[in-house]
């Protein structure tokens, strides 16, 4: 697997991990359907501004996974906001590699990106029984409260 910093390039991808992020339970939902119209917009849209950062996981050079944070300010938090100075994580894996350890490998450099840039912890929101719940505890991340059925777990870098 080869690991690379994330692009302004890479949106459309990113838009992608991101659907299949929101549709965890079931990937056979129409590609157009988002249950909130906001997210690709407010998670992926100009990807490469001043606090975004990125990984993207290749196998084979065909894109296998994406792990990304964006600040996000309170005036239009996401799931996983816990402050404007922290960065909310995103990540999705290709079904064709999961399960190969490339989830735990991208948040680990996600993580060190964004302590290289300065950043004091990233936050991310994730449903109890999302199976990833396991992966960002084992990356050190911890509960920072809850939102609409979702837990926000948060790491200090």
């Amino acid at each position: 697997m080869e690991y690379r910093r994330a692009t302004a390039a890479d949106e459309p991808f990113l838009r992608a991990m991101l659907w299949l992020a929101y549709n965890w339970r079931d990937q056979s939902v129409a590609a157009d359907h988002w249950p909130d119209p906001d997210g690709p917009r407010r998670y992926v849209e100009g990807f490469g501004r001043d606090g975004d950062g990125g990984v993207i996981a290749s196998g084979g050079g065909e894109p296998a996974g994406a792990a990304w944070y964006r600040l996000l300010p309170a005036a239009d938090a996401g799931y996983g906001y816990v402050a404007d100075d922290v960065p909310e994580l995103t990540i999705g894996v290709a079904a064709a590699f999961r399960g190969q350890g490339i989830a735990a490998e991208l948040v680990a450099r996600l993580k060190a990106t964004a302590a290289a840039e300065g950043f004091r912890a990233l936050s991310l929101s994730v449903e109890p029984d999302n199976h990833a719940l396991r992966i960002y505890e084992r990356a050190g991340f911890e509960p920072a409260g809850r939102s609409a059925g979702s837990i926000t777990l948060m790491a200090t870098l």
